[in-house]
């Protein structure tokens, strides 16, 4: 029977295929109580269960192809890192040593109580780890349950099966798979790199949460939040993911199948047209000059950067050199890093973000050097993070501005400093920047004297308070992700909360149209580069906002590029002035949607 389930989309695109079912090994797992001669010998079954999988995540961290998206080996060290917490790791070979349960039922047993901690916590980051520590726990029991590595050996059957249609001149009949699951791993997301699995929906979800992340970085339709899609379906039907409109549709009728290739084309038409703009300059219909930079995480994105001819770096997030290793990079190593950077983009900008790590971003090297109770705060995205971690570690702090500051040699480097709120943060790292101005003078090293240092604005207190950061800072950037999970108190990864993340809450937009009026009459520099950036839908709204340098994840530049080719400045800001004043969000809503179809 044909039907469509809802859900947030987060990956655009169109894609018709079968279902693949990603089954919950935590839904039913054999409970029954040991003898007491075994009992020694499940505990050991257990440990050998959680020492398989703490291996299988350091091979996969090993073995990471140099194009495989850096957020990738950022989430899987952090499975890694909560697989070892005592409460998994312990805990339950004491229940099965006190209570004699098997194996799994102890670890589910387990992964209840602190699901259940979870849940009475106030605090919505801590909160939403929650789903972190069920995925991990869902590796262990299919090791104890015999149905380790469905997805890659489901991977590697289907990979055999479309070379196979190659062969015998049947592939336009092969139809991909789409996986539908609860949730989906980071380390499982791997396998979207077949083209054999060309989507995917799951029941949890939310716009920033990491799946959201994976799916836009391997540029993938996919939906999230679907509620009870893996209950729902069955392994084979045939579905549609419409990344577009985020629904998935459930045996759909030959007419409806005939509607959704004839739109799948015309996208792949679009996309191809697209390709077109890359060394287009970018001008709006009365001739306004904009900058759409790119979004990176590693050296290599420079490639993808350049081909779809981003005008420089807009944002490089550096914690991806720390996260993925058990020690400090020191000066050299990082250095490197920019260094390529900077010479990939040939002579273009770059603006690189000093160290932002804490909440969800603390590496293992971070960790073992300065003790994990520096992490682990009572609400840990209010905590000792970004800059203020940095501060509270200047020696750490400043082997990575000489890193920077040597990289400017190479070409024009601006430095950005993450999650300002205090002026006296400001005057401490100009102090530190000094301070490693004067250690590279000392040895005689090359550097840019006159490196322009911003600030980024995702704090509301900074947003209100921009006159006093503008007669310290050359720049600014608008980080909206954070903006929004401040100003409207959520957190954006956690899916109890996700429909309350509102790009266009009338609040959020008073401030980011505060913050770019506020830095244009002071002469200052500003530029977005959080997610609302990268959205075509929003990109007549930023510009009639006064926005004129845009940076996002390079797969949305084009899609950016194509909507500000097409529009009239002039005409953007007096309808994006009623949307600012009016207050009420289902009229901004009627409002963004007249001025995106002006």
């Amino acid at each position: 029977m044909a039907f469509t389930l809802h859900g947030i989309p987060v990956s655009r695109g169109i894609v018709i295929g079968r279902v693949h079912l990603l089954a919950s090994a935590a839904l039913e797992v054999p409970h029954y109580l040991m003898v007491v001669g075994e009992i020694e010998d499940e505990v050991s079954r257990l440990d050998e269960a959680i020492a398989t999988v703490v291996n299988e995540l350091y091979q996969l961290q090993s073995e990471l192809p140099p194009n495989a998206p850096a957020e990738f080996a950022a989430l899987v060290d952090l499975h890694r890192l909560i697989l070892q917490d005592p409460l998994l790791s312990e805990e339950p070979g004491r229940l099965i040593r006190e209570r004699r349960y098997n194996a799994e039922w102890a670890l589910t047993n387990q992964l209840q109580a602190v699901v259940e901690q979870f849940e009475e916590m106030d605090n919505e980051y801590v909160a939403s780890r929650r789903a972190d520590v069920e995925q991990v726990v869902e590796r262990v029991l299919k090791v104890l349950t015999g149905s380790a590595h469905s997805l890659s050996t489901v991977a590697a059957e289907a990979e055999a099966e479309a070379a196979a249609a190659k062969k015998n001149g049947t592939f336009e009949d092969f139809d991909p798979m789409i996986v539908i699951a609860h949730d989906i791993a980071p380390a499982d997301m791997l396998q979207f790199k077949k083209h054999v699995f060309a989507g995917f929906a799951t029941d949890l979800g939310s716009l920033t949460a990491h799946t959201a992340i994976l799916a836009k970085s391997l540029d993938i339709p996919a939906v999230v939040g679907l509620g009870q899609a893996s209950r729902l379906l069955e392994q084979d039907e045939c579905v549609i993911v419409d990344g577009e409109a985020g629904v998935l549709i459930v045996d759909p009728s030959p007419i409806v199948l005939d509607e959704y290739r004839l739109r799948k084309r015309d996208l792949e038409l679009a996309n191809e047209k697209l390709k077109r703009l890359a060394r287009m300059q970018t001008r709006t219909l009365d001739d306004v000059s904009i900058e759409l930079h790119a979004n990176i995480e590693l050296p290599d994105d420079c490639e993808f950067a350049n081909e779809v001819g981003a005008t420089g770096i807009g944002l490089y997030r550096t914690e991806f050199l720390f996260m993925t290793r058990d020690s400090l990079p020191d000066e050299d190593e990082q250095f490197e890093a920019y260094r390529r950077v900077v010479t990939s983009m040939t002579g273009r900008p770059v603006t690189i973000r000093t160290l932002d790590i804490g909440a969800d971003k603390t590496p293992n090297a971070a960790r073992a050097e300065f003790g994990p109770g520096v992490f682990d705060t009572t609400n840990p995205a209010l905590g000792l993070r970004a800059i203020r971690f940095c501060l509270a570690e200047p020696q750490m702090f400043l082997v990575q501005l000489r890193a920077i500051l040597r990289a400017t040699a190479f070409g024009p480097v601006k430095l950005l400093i993450p999650m300002i709120a205090h002026p006296q943060e400001v005057d401490a790292a100009l102090v530190l920047i000094a301070t490693a101005k004067g250690q590279l003078d000392a040895r005689g090293l090359a550097y840019d004297r006159a490196m322009p240092v911003g600030g980024m604005i995702e704090i509301p207190a900074a947003a209100l308070s921009l006159g006093m950061f503008a007669k310290r800072l050359d720049f600014f950037s608008i980080g909206t992700n954070d903006l929004i999970q401040y100003t409207l108190a959520i957190d954006r990864t956690d899916n109890a909360v996700a429909h309350l993340y509102d790009p266009l809450h009338p609040a959020v937009l008073q401030l980011i149209a505060q913050t770019i009026a506020s830095a244009t009459r002071l002469g200052v520099p500003v530029s977005v580069c959080g997610e609302m950036a990268g959205d075509p839908m929003l990109a007549r709204l930023l510009l009639g906002l006064g926005l004129r340098q845009f940076s996002m994840h390079p797969a949305q530049l084009l899609a950016v590029k194509y909507e500000i080719l097409r529009s009239d400045v002039v005409a953007c800001e007096a309808l994006a002035k009623k949307i600012v004043a009016a207050g009420e969000p289902d009229r901004v809503r009627v409002l963004v949607d007249r001025l995106r179809a002006a």
